[in-house]
């Protein structure tokens, strides 16, 4: 086959690749894989309205606890009420209409890189100090960093917690054409890049 008819194929093959790439990478990264549970473990750091869609989740999803987790405000820690994630998004909880003891805020210590990681450490180390008696959970988190939370959380847990996840719609962007979004380009490749060096390089993210 000559180069002038393996340039075109080429040319198509690629086309076709990045198509693919871009229809499919976004529900890869914000995957929902949910399991039976008692428990829903939200992270914290989430925005409000994904919160209210976390809310949804416990109350339609016959749960009997729901838990918070997350680190230190970046921004407003000497001014905030609620100095982390985990007790911001819990007071946010109640607000909604959250009944105050199926509700638990697990909050980590400052921590420089790898929050993630350190949330779900903090949760095991609470879960095994409290006495609370769980075989598996679902993971709430916020559209495409579902996966890479799913993954961390999975590695942390099993075989001792089974772990499943939903990951919030976005209202940022439309998730079926981020591409046409400057919040959904930044977000998606961000989350791909992350997610790679998660899986292959360092967990501790």
């Amino acid at each position: 086959m000559s180069i002038a008819y393996g340039l075109p194929i080429a040319i198509a093959l690629i086309i076709t690749l990045i198509v693919l790439i871009a229809t499919q990478i976004h529900p890869f990264l914000a995957v929902t894989s949910p399991i039976a549970a008692d428990v829903l473990v939200v992270e914290g750091w989430i925005p409000d309205y994904a919160i209210k869609q976390a809310l949804t989740e416990f109350e339609n999803g016959g749960y009997k606890q729901l838990i918070t987790t997350g680190g230190p405000l970046p921004i407003g820690f000497y001014l905030a009420e609620y100095k982390n994630f985990a007790e911001l998004s819990a007071a946010t909880l109640k607000v909604l209409g959250m009944p105050e003891q199926k509700l638990t805020a697990v909050p980590v210590t400052k921590v420089a890189a790898n929050r993630t990681y350190a949330s779900v450490i903090a949760l095991r180390q609470w879960l095994r100090g409290s006495g609370f008696q769980l075989k598996s959970i679902n993971l709430f988190t916020s559209s495409v960093h579902g996966r890479r939370s799913w993954l961390i959380f999975k590695q942390v847990l099993t075989p001792e917690i089974s772990v499943g996840v939903i990951s919030a719609e976005t209202l940022y962007y439309d998730s079926a054409r981020w591409w046409n979004y400057s919040e959904g380009v930044r977000t998606v490749l961000a989350e791909t890049i992350a997610y790679i060096y998660v899986r292959f390089l360092n967990l501790q993210e």
